[in-house]
């Protein structure tokens, strides 16, 4: 009797120890929500601020992490068609070995984050990020994790090396701009840190949609010239006498917070004394990617949406810089405050910091054109919004009823900022609008879901 009673004891032990054991290795799906992704591209925003990249060279590490993540989303998801063959020089992804235990959400975070670490300085910054997920996932899932984690590096692997031929590298080693200083109509570097002209080459940079960097070429800025009557002076003039009457009104100008709200400037600097530091702040494009993740937030878009969206917009900003700078350095006009402070008057200051590189056409302009159409296509022709996205640099939120009128304030912010003239504003944004709608009507990612997006 004792005996089977040990036997028992002995069995339930046993037993026990096994759920037990049983109970600690039990795993879990895992899952990628919108909000995963949202966090991943926050944090490369985050260090692109810290390291300071120029509005051209941060549109570019937004693209190609968006791109590897979508086209490997687009192999599970039918509504979703492959960029290969669409976007310049890109060949389709490798097929996962195992597709039935590879979670492709886990995939496409995974490679997101493994290109963005590979596009930006502060690299730590980024593995600090990734790391903290791997531990989670490795912990929830160690099977699902280790083979999703395999087939995303895979692809990050592919999608890099197609970014690696898209001469930015070669970019690197060619020439500064030279400052034609004879020329009274030519750039000349503005206070109060005189930077050369930045990404002077940027139009060699490979195009993702468009079919050369001078397909949306605009047409020229009016003639320089200082006479009175001409076009030139009067537009110059107008720059001079808004920014007397905005700055007039003191904290009640609603055109200076609208300057404020887009300035967009990574390159502020600030003196104190004899010290002189950068201020931190969002590119443009970022800007624009905020807005995306705020449209597709108030959507409640899945996933594969929200990547689609941003994929999308990142494109349409890439291309639509890489056609701005195009234009920036062919006519290489020169800035309003140069000449405000040369002709007019050598005390005035412009509202926000003039950037370190040619006025003509407004980059802002250009880029908030292509986005705001990149993003209508996905979103609808009037989705108002609330945006927030510079509150985290003390500006108040902004209400708009629809992404053109947003692309218009944009544009019209860098004249009310007295550091673009007329011209640039409005043909700059028709720039974008141009190569916006190009963008749309040539990726065909989700044609059936746009066309009844627009209707």
């Amino acid at each position: 009797m004792k005996a089977q009673i040990r036997k028992t004891t002995l069995l339930v032990l046993v037993m026990g120890i096994f759920t037990i054991v049983s109970c600690s290795t039990k795993t879990t799906p895992i899952t990628i929500s919108p909000e995963m992704y949202h966090s991943a591209v926050d944090k490369v925003t985050e260090v692109m601020i810290h390291d300071i990249f120029s509005p051209p060279v941060a549109s570019r590490i937004y693209a190609y992490p968006n791109i590897a993540a979508y086209e490997i989303l687009a192999q599970k998801d039918g509504g979703y068609s492959s960029l290969a063959g669409q976007l310049k020089e890109l060949t389709a992804i490798p097929l996962p070995e195992k597709p039935e235990e590879t979670n492709y959400g886990l995939a496409a975070l995974i490679a997101h984050i493994d290109l963005s670490k590979q596009l930006i300085f502060s690299e730590d910054r980024i593995a600090t990020y990734r790391d903290s997920l791997y531990t989670m996932w490795e912990t929830q899932n160690p099977k699902e994790f280790m083979t999703s984690k395999e087939y995303g590096l895979k692809v990050a692997e592919h999608i890099s090396a197609w970014m690696d031929k898209d001469n930015y590298k070669q970019t690197r080693t060619m020439p500064k701009f030279s400052v034609d200083s004879d020329d009274p109509s030519r750039w000349q570097p503005t206070p109060p840190a005189y930077m050369s002209g930045i990404e002077p080459h940027w139009n060699k940079i490979r195009p993702f949609v468009i079919d050369s960097a001078a397909q949306f070429k605009p047409t020229p800025p009016p003639a320089f010239s200082m006479e009175k009557d001409s076009d030139f002076y009067k537009e110059l003039l107008e720059v001079y006498t808004i920014s007397e009457e905005i700055t007039a009104k003191g904290d009640t100008s609603e055109e200076v917070a609208i300057a404020q709200f887009w300035d967009c400037n990574p390159y502020v600097s600030v003196t104190r004394g004899h010290l002189m530091f950068a201020t931190k702040k969002i590119t443009p494009g970022a800007h624009w990617i905020g807005i995306s993740k705020i449209a597709s937030r108030k959507t409640n878009s899945d996933l594969a949406k929200t990547v689609y969206a941003y994929t999308k917009t990142s494109i349409a900003i890439v291309d639509a810089f890489i056609s701005c700078w195009d234009e920036k350095y062919r006519s290489n006009l020169i800035r309003p405050e140069t000449l405000i402070n040369s002709h007019i008057d050598d005390s005035w200051e412009p509202v926000l910091q003039t950037p370190p590189f040619p006025e003509y056409t407004s980059g802002h302009s250009v880029v908030s054109g292509a986005a705001a159409t990149a993003l209508t296509s996905i979103f609808g022709d009037d989705f108002a919004f609330d945006d927030d996205t510079e509150v985290a640099y003390d500006l108040p939120i902004r209400s708009f009823n629809s992404f053109t009128e947003a692309a218009d304030e944009a544009a019209i912010s860098r004249m009310y900022g007295g550091i673009h003239y007329r011209a640039a504003v409005e043909i700059g944004v028709g720039q974008g609008r141009k190569l916006g709608a190009f963008v749309v009507d040539n990726l065909k990612m989700t044609v059936e879901k746009e066309v009844e997006l627009s209707n």
